[in-house]
């Protein structure tokens, strides 16, 4: 994997690159750049990366006129010491967006998501659609609106809204509407995941991706776990994983 670092503190660029070399052993850092001018010069050439870490602030200006300037194909890992841009990140490619001081667990979530972008589109047939549809759900921050649904020799499209929480089982997924209507769609949770919208739908284990609107309320459980309640039956009950738990109610404190 070639990871472009884009950074104008030349310490804090290579410590991040050491730590993305930690964490992924794989990887291998193709340059430094330390202004805008230079990451438009270098991204206009014919060696593309796999990833782009990318500060906001650099030497010559902010980040988004390289955007402005040329066209960024790859996902791009924000890593910054300002919180207020976060939303015109996601409007660039971005997967992931970065507090400094770095910690090689935000350095490994990073990876992870790209990874799961990389395993969702490989699996398409038309791959270079798929991972354009994918930045485009980045980008927008809405996610895909309807899933179309067949049943009873009938196709019907089922928007978001209606949606209550996907489950798997026994190798199928299940979308479960709120009036407790339930339809088996092609997409795997993990493809789902990348589907639907991140401020809508949390994947609280391996089986379950639940509705935000459909929360009833969540109470603590065994082994550090969080029971969660919802409007709808479900065959088993939905449990957020203690990896998962404080990462799941801080999404529920920033709706």
């Amino acid at each position: 994997m070639k990871v472009l670092v884009i950074e104008d503190e030349i310490k804090t660029a290579k410590a991040l690159g050491r730590m993305i070399t930690t964490v992924q052993p794989e990887a291998t850092i193709v340059r430094y750049i330390e202004s805008v001018a230079m990451a438009v010069e270098y991204l206009s050439g014919d060696e593309i990366p796999d990833v782009i870490f990318m500060d906001i602030q650099l030497a010559d200006g902010n980040c988004f006129e390289i955007f402005s300037q040329v066209k960024v194909k790859v996902p791009v890992i924000f890593c910054t010491a300002f919180d207020e841009y976060a939303v015109e990140a996601f409007k660039s490619n971005g997967v992931d967006y970065i507090l400094k001081p770095f910690e090689k667990k935000d350095i490994q979530s990073a990876f992870e998501k790209i990874n799961n972008l990389k395993n969702f589109f490989q699996s398409s047939s038309s791959p270079d659609r798929k991972l354009e549809d994918i930045l485009n759900n980045l980008t927008t921050g809405r996610g895909k609106t309807n899933f179309l649904v067949f049943s009873n020799n009938k196709y019907n499209n089922i928007h978001v809204d209606r949606i209550a929480c996907f489950y798997s089982q026994f190798g199928s997924t299940v979308l479960v509407t709120f009036d407790q209507k339930e339809y088996t769609i092609p997409q795997s949770l993990d493809d789902l995941g990348q589907l639907v919208s991140g401020t809508q739908f949390f994947r609280i284990n391996r089986q379950y991706l639940i509705n935000f609107t459909a929360i009833v309320e969540v109470e603590h459980y065994f082994s550090r776990k969080l029971l969660v309640s919802l409007k709808v039956t479900t065959p088993e009950k939905p449990l957020v994983t203690k990896d998962k738990s404080s990462r799941f109610l801080q999404w529920l404190e920033e709706r």
